[in-house]
């Protein structure tokens, strides 16, 4: 079995971690590292008799998820504590919402930015308490910065000068060019409040959101990871109410499919009609196992036809050539000038 369909199965069960051969552990761990899915594999083995080295290996991936989780709350108080003034909970999405409301997706979930939510008309005054705070620009292009507040779902990223954490800030969850306009309003309006001015969204949102940065936002590089994103949340609290939700945000066939496809590889609990996979589903899956033992990709063709959707389902077409046409006539400028 290769390396990436065994990490799968160990997830899926880890009793079958006994019978994984010495020799092919390492393959497992580099591709686990490669998925960031280390911290999530370290917690469903532990406890389990296994070679020494293996053992040492995933503690130490135990630490560091514990580290990240440390940090990732820690920043979000600093982030909500920038933006008290203005009188709106922050709504945390991702990693960093999974561990703040103690969720089962969270146990070694590797968490890299503070990802954000709040509404649209609040973003001026975020984006100065922000900058006031400590926070950079890190896209000084007057295009990139364009591009980003006029056509994307989140304003340009910024980072702390002292701490390097970065932080997105969202108005919606996909991209104003998609063609599936998810209700911003709802998503705000139905979060879920914690303590120290901090939200998340509700859970079916939070699948919602998952799904559709898996599928209608991306390549689906990081997708075994945001498979088992939302196989969690559904294992731990069910999915009552998903399909009405999901077909609020106009996003049904994105949790239609990732519903198949987490069945699949991880056997999350679904009703019959989501336990079979299209045609279709089958090219999903083979993207998001496109690897090799040591965590190589493969099926380079396969990847590049997923990183070519990921920019037509951004936007239009002519929109899309114009952008790539700016990028490429920026990129040369630049060449040139150097």
């Amino acid at each position: 079995m290769s390396a990436v369909r065994t990490l799968v199965a160990l997830l899926r069960d880890p009793r079958r971690a006994r019978a994984v051969d010495p020799a092919h552990w390492t393959e497992v761990l580099a591709v686990a590292r490669a998925e960031t899915l280390a911290g999530t594999l370290a917690y469903r083995l532990e406890g389990l008799a296994l070679p020494g080295e293996v053992v040492g290996a995933l503690a130490e991936a135990r630490i560091d998820a514990a580290e990240a989780r440390r940090t990732a709350l820690w920043e979000a108080n600093r982030v909500a504590l920038a933006l008290r003034p203005l009188g709106h909970p922050v709504i945390l999405l991702k990693g960093t919402a999974f561990v703040a409301a103690g969720l089962a997706a969270g146990q070694g979930r590797a968490i890299g930015d503070c990802d954000i939510l709040l509404p649209r008309p609040l973003l001026d005054h975020a984006e100065k308490l922000l900058v006031d705070a400590g926070w950079e620009w890190m896209k000084s292009d007057p295009y990139d910065d364009l591009y980003y507040r006029q056509w994307m779902h989140e304003l340009p990223p910024l980072v702390h000068g002292e701490r390097g954490r970065m932080v997105d800030v969202h108005h919606t969850i996909l991209p104003l060019t998609a063609r599936p306009t998810p209700d911003a309003q709802a998503l705000i309006g139905d979060a879920e409040v914690l303590d120290g001015g901090l939200a998340v969204l509700c859970h079916t949102d939070m699948i919602v959101h998952a799904a559709a940065h898996l599928l209608a936002d991306g390549e689906l590089a990081g997708g075994l990871r945001n498979l088992w994103d939302i196989h969690a949340l559904i294992q731990e609290r069910g999915m009552e109410g998903l399909e009405t939700r999901a077909a609020h945000h106009g996003l049904s066939f994105a949790v239609d499919r990732a519903l198949r496809l987490t069945h699949a590889l991880y056997g999350t609990t679904v009703p019959a009609r989501w336990q079979r996979l299209t045609m279709i589903d089958r090219l999903y899956r083979c993207r998001m196992m496109a690897r090799e033992g040591w965590a190589r990709e493969r099926h380079k063709a396969l990847r590049m036809m997923f990183y070519i959707r990921s920019h037509l389902i951004r936007m239009p077409l002519p929109m899309l050539i114009r952008h790539l046409w700016i990028k490429w006539r920026k990129g040369k400028a630049a060449t040139g000038s150097g």
